[in-house]
């Protein structure tokens, strides 16, 4: 149930990359979109890709399903500006370190359209972004997992006009999202009244097990 509410370093081990240099090769510098064909992506999709609707698959590993392999927290990502319609990560940003994740959000923010509505429907315009909440055990068993874990307060970050008011030092950032989010709740805490759920989310270890936010172009 969801509630609402608003470097990897370069090792040896990692011999990965080399195997897969041919198939990055192969990616076009931009991707050509047709009008009538909207572009979703699914960044770091690993082998579970959207299957609901036509989606294009971005990771570092040419698993089975994914259709460009880069490096999405340092490569240029190939698609046009404002070309994609939307964008979908569950479980991808939190192995990114903080400039890489920084990167993320700019490219992310460089190829999305804004937010188009048709009798207050959205019809494209939106990313999802899945991550384990911070304080569930989700969020550490993973040692891939990159500090710090992502906290609702990043979010505030990735808004030009909040930034410039309260952490004009962060320079790096060139994205202006709009941004809500909500929570998968722990199983135990179906049935009880919203007050109850919002007090242990808001206090209580383990009460949410990941943080999904939505992120609108400006």
């Amino acid at each position: 149930m969801t509630t609402t509410m608003k470097a990897k370093p370069k090792t040896k081990a990692k011999s990965s990359r080399s195997t897969f240099t041919g198939v990055k090769k192969l990616i076009p510098k931009v991707v050509e979109v047709k009008e009538d064909v909207p572009l979703r992506i699914d960044i770091g999709c690993g082998k579970n890709k959207r299957q609901d609707g036509k989606w294009v698959g971005l990771d570092e590993i040419a698993f089975e399903g994914v259709d460009f392999v880069l490096d999405a927290g340092k490569d240029r990502w190939p698609f046009e500006d404002e070309s994609v319609t939307e964008a979908y990560a569950s479980h991808f940003v939190e192995h990114l370190v903080p400039n890489q994740r920084i990167h993320f959000v700019n490219e992310l923010y460089r190829v999305m359209k804004k937010p188009k509505y048709d009798n207050g429907k959205l019809l494209e315009g939106m990313a999802t972004i899945i991550v384990p909440h911070w304080a569930s055990q989700r969020a550490y068993g993973d040692l891939t997992h990159a500090w710090p874990p992502v906290s609702e307060f990043w979010f505030y970050y990735l808004d030009k006009e909040w930034r410039a008011v309260n952490a004009p030092h962060n320079l790096l950032y060139t994205c202006d999202f709009n941004c809500s989010w909500g929570y998968n709740e722990h199983h135990e805490l179906n049935g009880r009244n919203i007050e109850y759920k919002q007090h242990a989310m808001k206090f209580w270890k383990e009460a949410c097990t990941d943080t999904i936010a939505y992120f609108y172009k400006k």
